[in-house]
């Protein structure tokens, strides 16, 4: 029943897609149609995505600086908690009370006046200790408290707590809890119902030892006041950390489980990057995050994806409603103007078949029986003709630039051939036979290159080259000559001429290191741009003369035939570079008081 079925599939998509190809009409319509769905289906999701992109950076945008607003005020509502806690005009009266406490009325009356101004200074103060270190004894004051009034009692075993421990340990003598895990509390009027606890150790400036140690429970009233400045939609959520990446605050309590993934927390405190991505449950978030710049508060918001693109999402159902639409009306014109085009070729394919009833010969095999098919079989013998035609002329062409090529190449041997021999024999009557035979090896090495026949090398290659050849080369004027290789491994494989880059050297060699007698430094670089690679050779010397260098210029300007009396090198290096690559591709020199700088393009293609 299967075996059926899909043959039954088969035989109508054949039949379908045959009829739909059987004539140019069709076949135009088929084309366009397609054509037309291809641009308005990119088109869809080419907006779709720009949108999804220009909403994420929005959302980034408001979000980043909506969060630096909030995190600066929770700085400002620390520091105004921060300042409360510091008794500073009263600072040495408090001391005297905590130190006399034991034995003096007065003073107990004044630590407690002091708690209830605190305790009465906000309505999110909801609970006020004071912890005598010396005496173990607690004053406190509290909103859970149905007598009210300040109260205390004694209690040896506080400061074995870990609060108590990293309130004394701080450096700036105070350490912020967090109580949103609902942690144990001693004593059931320290329970509240706080978010957080702001504990103040009181330091004696005289002996520099803390004396007391005064704890503040804070309410969420003006935790929330500052946190209603961020908008937050149904599937948004915003959590508060500290420097510690201990959480003070997340609306939903079930995604505080993720605020402790190690992972997540390494993306929070990468400072460089202030937005991620983090997937929830299949569901994928953006994490908004910034840092408060004096204690290092946290304040995050996790977006969902889906709801920042929403709007492309309507944008885009409507876009496909509106093409669905034009598809609609331009393939209805489709039709139409294939029908009057189709009129135009069965006339043009007549004109055609007169015109090629010549000497022509058709020899391409045609498949098909439509208008396009007759076409294409009178145009196929006229086409054959010429393209025979134009193979034998291009053969003819490739013969001669080979030739000419071979023959530029061959003319530089001569000259290498009789400066390396010099330079051996000089060597010979100075050095020992080590020298000799390193010589002997380099100039092996640059003969087996010569002859090698290959009309385009590696940067590697020629450069592996050069080097044998400097080895001749310094073997003849000593420590004079200096050389310096500025190519990377990006550039090493960029095919060039044979010989090209000896030539530069062999020039510099020339005009520079044999017209002075101090020492000459030749550069080698290479420099590699998005299309083409700059290939240059710089040297010290004395320059080249402004007229002898616009008779150099000059030179290179001649063609294969001309360069017999203008000398052979640089010339020779310029025809081959434009029979090669082209006739924007050439030698240039550049020459001033510093020294001269000869160089050459070539398309930046790798072997």
């Amino acid at each position: 029943m299967i075996s059926q079925l899909r043959i039954f599939i088969h035989q109508n998509t054949h039949r379908i897609l045959t009829r739909c190809t059987s004539s140019l009409v069709n076949k135009l319509i088929l084309l366009f149609t397609s054509i037309i769905l291809l641009i308005a289906v990119s088109f869809t999701f080419a907006s779709y995505k720009m949108l999804e992109q220009e909403s994420a950076v929005n959302n980034i945008s408001s979000n980043s600086n909506t969060l630096k607003l909030v995190n600066q005020n929770f700085e400002d509502y620390f520091a105004e908690v921060d300042k409360l806690t510091l008794p500073n005009i009263k600072y040495d009266e408090m001391i005297d009370a905590i130190k006399n406490e034991p034995t003096d009325y007065s003073a107990k009356l004044f630590l407690e006046a002091y708690l209830r101004d605190l305790f009465y200074s906000g309505k999110d103060i909801e609970c006020v200790t004071l912890y005598l270190i010396n005496g173990g004894k607690i004053y406190y004051i509290s909103r859970s408290d149905i007598f009210g009034g300040v109260k205390a009692l004694e209690d040896q075993t506080l400061p074995t707590t870990d609060w108590y421990q990293r309130a004394l340990d701080s450096t700036k003598n105070r350490f912020i809890q967090s109580l949103f895990y609902a942690p144990h509390f001693r004593y059931s009027f320290m329970n509240t119902g706080s978010f957080m606890a702001y504990h103040r150790s009181i330091i004696d400036i005289t002996y520099r030892q803390p004396v007391a140690v005064l704890s503040l429970y804070f309410n969420s009233l003006k935790r929330d006041r500052i946190l209603r400045g961020i908008p937050v939609s149904p599937g948004e959520h915003v959590a508060l950390l500290d420097s510690r990446n201990t959480l003070f605050y997340v609306d939903d309590p079930y995604y505080g489980k993720l605020l402790k993934n190690h992972q997540f927390l390494r993306q929070v405190q990468a400072r460089g990057k202030r937005t991620f991505n983090w997937k929830i449950h299949r569901n994928k978030y953006l994490i908004v995050c910034n840092t408060s710049p004096v204690d290092n508060w946290e304040l995050i918001k996790m977006i969902p994806y889906s709801l920042i693109y929403r709007t492309a999402r309507t944008d885009r159902n409507l876009s496909i409603l509106i093409g669905g639409i034009f598809l609609t009306i331009a393939v209805i014109l489709v039709m139409i103007t294939s029908q009057a085009i189709t009129v135009r070729l069965k006339k043009l394919a007549a004109t055609m078949e007169r015109f090629s009833n010549g000497n022509f010969k058709a020899e391409v095999k045609i498949n098909g029986n439509d208008e396009i098919a007759g076409l294409a079989k009178q145009f196929n013998a006229m086409v054959k003709k010429i393209d025979d035609m134009i193979n034998e002329e291009y053969k003819m062409k490739l013969i001669e630039k080979n030739a000419i090529l071979k023959a530029l190449e061959a003319e530089i041997n001569p000259h290498f051939l009789y400066n390396s021999l010099q330079a051996i024999s000089t060597k010979a009557l100075k050095s020992n036979d080590a020298d000799i035979s390193r010589m002997v090896d380099a100039l092996a090495s640059t003969f087996r290159y010569c002859i090698d026949g290959k009309d385009v090398v590696t940067l590697a290659e020629e450069i592996k080259h050069v080097q044998n050849y400097l080895v001749l080369q310094k073997a003849r004027f000593g420590r004079r000559l200096q050389v310096q290789f500025e190519v990377d491994e990006t550039t090493s494989q960029i095919e060039i001429p044979r010989l090209a880059l000896q030539t530069l050297v062999e020039n510099s060699i020339k005009h520079a290191l044999e017209k002075v007698s101090s020492t000459v430094t030749i550069i080698l670089k290479a420099d590699v741009g998005s299309q083409k690679a700059y290939i240059s050779v710089r040297d010290n010397g004395p320059g080249i003369a402004p007229d002898r260098l616009a008779e150099i210029q000059e030179s290179l300007q001649h063609s294969w035939g001309e360069i017999a009396n203008h000398g052979i090198g640089l010339t020779n290096l310029n025809i081959r570079l434009k029979l090669m690559f082209g006739e924007e591709f050439q030698v240039n020199i550049r020459a001033d008081q510093d020294g001269t700088v000869i160089g050459f393009e070539v398309p930046k293609k790798e072997v």
